[in-house]
């Protein structure tokens, strides 16, 4: 199993359903590269659900390599600089990407 898939089978256990009450979200990540995959986090009245595959219509696509996303997700690698720096490019409601880490603790 990639480390990629395994951070996202594990983001339910870092979910924040307290920062999500009221939020309507959902997250698609397509990561491409070795380890890679489709994922749609969907966050919805205090619960998280994450699905491998492509939602059909989601509130924020994040587009980027399985190295950055892992970067990321060990904190070697803001989101924002990865985003400006082009390893991270964002389709849909930019703001609610940066929702993310609120609802994550990562």
């Amino acid at each position: 199993m990639s480390q990629v898939k395994e951070l996202f089978e594990k983001l339910p256990s870092l979910f924040n359903a307290e920062a999500a009450k009221g939020k309507n979200i959902v997250f698609q990540y397509d990561i491409t590269g070795e380890g890679g995959g489709q994922w749609q986090v969907i966050v919805q009245d205090g619960k998280c659900e994450v699905k491998e595959g492509v939602h059909p219509n989601p509130s924020v696509t994040m587009t980027m390599d399985a190295e950055t996303y892992l970067a990321i997700a060990s904190k070697k690698l803001s989101g924002m600089t990865a985003f400006m720096t082009g390893k991270l490019k964002a389709k849909g409601n930019i703001f609610d990407a940066q929702k993310f880490n609120e609802l994550f603790k990562m």
